[in-house]
């Protein structure tokens, strides 16, 4: 079962890029044109075992974005963000680089979310369970509010995943997460944040939980 989860990560990761590829382009050019280089922003987060990974996105934030702030929670009004970062985070497109994690093995199309070290840092002796499989683009957690959730919350999510985790499972939450794209529900923190962790990350662009 696990190694049809890995055939299905890899048919999706590389179709997905193969087919995105000239959209990937124009993004690239947006991002530089509306806030020169980088492109990408590459963050350490904590994979399987505990192991550590460096997540891929597009950049959305400023560059020199951690003067002005280190707050996890990012609302859809923060001054951080570029204008095509906004646009990017909106429809979740700034995700799409960790297709390259996927290819490489650090992450699965679906599986709870990739954490900063400061987050998984957080979690209980139970709580780390949820690093016993792969990091994911969606998972049960992020079709039930992404960052709408308390902290609590996500974890309890992930835990009931890794406890029931199946392939029909994950092509249910596909199909779900395929639907929230659209209505881009739950993609920014409400104004009043629920992170515990709210000033931890050193980072210069704060993480997509």
């Amino acid at each position: 079962m696990h190694a049809l989860k890995r055939t299905f990560d890899l048919a999706v990761a590389m179709t997905v890029l193969i087919v995105s590829a000239p959209l990937l382009v124009l993004m690239a050019l947006a991002i530089v044109i509306d806030d020169g280089l980088p492109v990408l922003f590459i963050q350490d987060r904590i994979g399987r075992a505990g192991r550590k990974f460096r997540c891929l996105k597009f950049r959305t934030m400023k560059v020199g974005a951690g003067a002005q702030g280190q707050d996890l929670n990012v609302s859809s009004g923060d001054a951080r963000l570029t204008r095509v970062g906004r646009r990017l985070r909106t429809w979740t497109l700034d995700e799409i680089p960790q297709l390259i994690n996927v290819l490489k093995g650090e992450m699965s199309i679906v599986g709870p979310r990739p954490w900063v070290e400061e987050q998984a840092a957080y979690c209980s002796a139970e709580g780390r369970r949820r690093f016993d499989v792969r990091p994911g683009m969606a998972g049960w957690a992020w079709i039930h509010g992404r960052n709408h959730l308390p902290f609590e919350e996500r974890i309890h999510l992930d835990l009931w995943y890794v406890d029931h985790w199946s392939l029909w499972l994950d092509l249910k939450i596909l199909a779900k997460a395929s639907v929230l794209l659209f209505r881009r529900a739950g993609v920014y923190a409400p104004a009043e944040g629920y992170d515990n962790l709210a000033k931890t990350t050193p980072s210069n662009e704060t993480s997509h939980p």
